[in-house]
């Protein structure tokens, strides 16, 4: 590999442009032949050889000074980001060295089976409270420790790859002008530069290695450097896991054509034994005569009941590719989601969980089309499925994943209990994602209601008359589907209570806040036609309230989209129309691509005017395509979302975690806000601004106000909404 490629592949993402810009350098020293005066020689007079020399001798000097030039204020930059980030790295050892000091000199020691106890024993015994929360301290040290250790391998890495970087190109150069000049600026300059001198980065690698095996680790340096251990750059993952996704995949596609192949030519099972009673006289007798019957499985139930299933694998399978994407362009989503660096999945362990998911899910409905030859009852296989992916995700042994599972479960945690908990990135991440799953959650709720009360187990094969699990009338359907928006509208008012910031968190809430009143409005339109199905459109006035709703939410979201969580319609940005300047992503068609499909795909629900409402596809097929569009615009959204992110982290030239010393007293990590500064800014600013400020602020809490008022009067309505719908219809 050409040095070129093997320092693009090992450069520290967020500290990119303060290495050596070699690829530049070396297209210089590429250009000289084409542009040095023509080589000595030929027929031509002694004056004319002699000033063919000149001329060669003048562009070489020419060069070389430029040249040299450049090569210094390359090597200026990388001493001083250098100088930079060894002062921070002392600053930070000093102050863990002075937090695990005073921990040391307290007289309680944590024992390591102390989080083996079960949570209930906090309950009850307060030294076990005490042991775990000395327990936590040490655990926060450890992790404090590694993460600082890492940072100080990356630091040494940028030694290293600086240092060569400097001694290949001043060789490169000396190759192609046949001078040695390269060589002696490079002892001269290179050589004694700080970054290269400087062995203060060796001397706190062994510090910290030192403190941690002694004082962390009771003196087990094997078990120490096991923990302190960074995984080699861009590390591949091992054949086993090749194998198993290829595996897995190859199963899951052929089963995909074997599913749809049976649901052509064989179709649907029976359903299970229906029975019918009627009256009728025998012998003269009046009588109740029981008759049995099958009819073919209704297709809306099996479409609802692995449709939700389904959603989660493509969505799995979209965010392998989104790991994948975000490695091969250099977007850290590692230091991003606040993984630890030395053990999270890659985007081959993704794809192989969601194939196997896949060809799990295959099977059941397999087995749901052939259950009447196999003799088995078709409606235990989803419940049976669905029973598999639970237990898979609550498993609480240390195995299938086990690190993985639990940073969800806890993300998910936090995002469900929003506004008691400070709020990072990877929270209102999976929020998002989350809202683009409402339809895999209503499939979820149906599923458990179906079970509950419609399942033939239940219903003795007799269908329920009111078709409780598919209708809007009992209110759960329509709270269910506004709880994303609502853990992201909870999540929006605790950023603007930790930061004191109107803009961008209240204008955000805002924003989901209008799902609101989609949700109440569509909720109202599909009660309306239930209880009037022959309505025309143009009759049901909550119609036009629900299109007014949804296309004020679709414009706000996409403005959003574009403007914040991408950071596109930069109005300073010079090299790119539209967009930003800085871009991480190769070809500049993606990004105006991703600008138009977002916009279609924000206003997909059209579709159900024109088709679902003329019966041009039934809702249930309509449902399943819109579900697959909105999970298509996410998987775009999160390459752009993370790349902006990424992009600001870059600005910081922070590469991993700020696990602070301050942080580990309150037992978690520190949650980073940019509110911080720019409040430290707003100080500075005129009073005018600070008076608008104010003012937004105060329009802002009247608007949720108002939003909330509205809620409170629906829920209090709840009870009379068909009646409401009665008298708005125009009969």
């Amino acid at each position: 590999m050409k040095f070129g490629q093997h320092l693009t592949a090992h450069v520290t993402p967020e500290w990119r442009t303060q290495y050596i810009n070699y690829d530049d350098m070396k297209e210089l020293l590429e250009k000289v032949p084409q542009h040095a005066p023509a080589q000595l020689g030929g027929t031509g007079s002694e004056e004319e050889r002699q000033q063919k020399s000149t001329d060669l001798l003048h562009f070489v000097v020419q060069f070389e000074e430029n040249f040299f030039t450049y090569c210094d204020r390359e090597l200026t930059k990388v001493n001083t980001f250098f100088a930079e980030k060894l002062a921070e790295a002392q600053r930070k050892f000093a102050a863990l060295r002075s937090e695990l000091k005073a921990h040391k000199s307290r007289p309680e020691h944590a024992d390591d089976r102390v989080h083996k106890m079960p949570w209930l024993a906090d309950l009850v015994d307060k030294d076990v409270r005490k042991a775990k929360r000395r327990y936590r301290k040490i655990h926060d040290l450890k992790m404090a420790f590694s993460e600082f250790y890492l940072s100080l391998i990356l630091l040494q890495n940028f030694q290293n790859l600086n240092f060569t970087g400097f001694r290949k190109i001043l060789k490169k150069h000396d190759k192609i002008l046949n001078t040695h000049s390269g060589t002696l600026w490079r002892q001269e300059k290179v050589e004694t530069a700080p970054f290269h001198t400087s062995k203060e980065i060796e001397k706190l690698i062994l510090d910290t290695e030192n403190l941690y095996v002694s004082d962390l680790e009771g003196g087990n340096r094997g078990k120490a450097m096991q923990r302190l251990r960074v995984p080699p750059l861009n590390e591949p993952a091992p054949p086993s896991v090749f194998f198993l996704m290829g595996l897995f995949l190859g199963i899951f596609l052929v089963l995909l054509v074997v599913l749809i192949l049976t649901g052509i030519f064989i179709g649907f099972p029976n359903n299970e034994w229906k029975i019918v009673t009627a009256n009728g006289t025998v012998n003269g007798t009046q009588m109740d005569l029981i008759a049995e019957k099958k009819e073919i499985v209704d297709w809306r139930i099996v479409t609802r009941l692995y449709r939700g299933p389904f959603l989660l694998i493509i969505m799995l399978f979209l965010f392998a590719f989104n790991v994948h994407g975000w490695r091969a362009a250099g977007v850290n989503h590692v230091l991003i989601f606040e993984l630890d660096p030395r053990n999270h999945l890659s985007q081959h362990h993704i794809m192989e969980l969601a194939a196997c998911m896949g060809v799990l899910w295959c099977i059941s409905l397999l087995l749901f089309f052939y259950s009447d030859f196999l003799g088995i009852s078709h409606y235990a296989l989803p419940l049976i499925f669905s029973g598999l992916m639970l237990i898979f995700f609550i498993n609480p042994f240390h195995v299938l994943c086990y690190d993985a599972r639990k940073w969800v479960i806890k993300i998910m945690f936090r995002v469900i209990t929003a506004p008691l908990h400070p709020v990072g990135f990877a929270d209102f991440w999976l929020g998002d994602q989350f809202t683009s799953l409402t339809p895999a959650f209503l499939d979820i709720e149906y599923s458990v209601c179906f079970y509950i009360f419609e399942v033939p187990w239940v219903t003795k094969g007799i269908p329920h008359p009111s078709k409780m699990c598919t209708s809007n009338s009992n209110a759960i359907r329509p709270i269910l589907a506004a709880l994303p928006a609502w853990f992201r509208f909870a999540q929006c008012l605790r950023r603007y209570r930790d930061s004191k910031l109107a803009f961008p968190h209240l204008v955000n809430a805002g924003k989901y806040s209008m799902l609101f009143f989609v949700v109440l409005f569509s909720a109202l339109n599909s009660m309306h036609v239930e209880r009037y199905a022959e309505d025309f459109i143009g009759e049901r006035p909550v119609f036009y309230m629900w299109v007014i709703t949804a296309v004020v939410s679709s414009c706000y979201s996409f403005a959003w989209d574009i403007r914040m969580d991408w950071g596109f319609l930069d109005p300073n940005a010079k090299e790119h129309l539209f967009l930003r300047d800085g871009l991480i992503y190769p070809q500049l068609w993606y990004y105006y691509l991703a600008i138009v499909q977002d916009f279609i795909l924000r206003f997909a629900w059209t579709i159900s005017i024109s088709v679902d409402e003329l019966g041009l596809i039934h809702h249930e097929l309509l449902l399943a395509f819109l579900a697959t569009l909105e999970l298509f615009r996410r998987f775009v959204w999160n390459f752009f979302r993370l790349e902006n992110e990424h992009l600001n982290n870059c600005g910081e030239f922070r590469a991993v975690r700020d696990l602070g010393v301050s942080a580990m007293a309150a037992g978690r990590p520190i949650q980073k806000d940019s509110g911080v500064l720019v409040r430290m800014l707003e100080r500075e600013d005129s009073e005018a601004v600070r008076g608008k400020a104010k003012f937004f602020s105060i329009l802002s809490r009247f608007y949720f106000s108002a939003v909330l008022f509205i809620q409170f009067w629906t829920v209090l309505s709840t009870s009379t909404t068909q009646q409401c719908i009665s008298d708005l219809s125009i009969r």
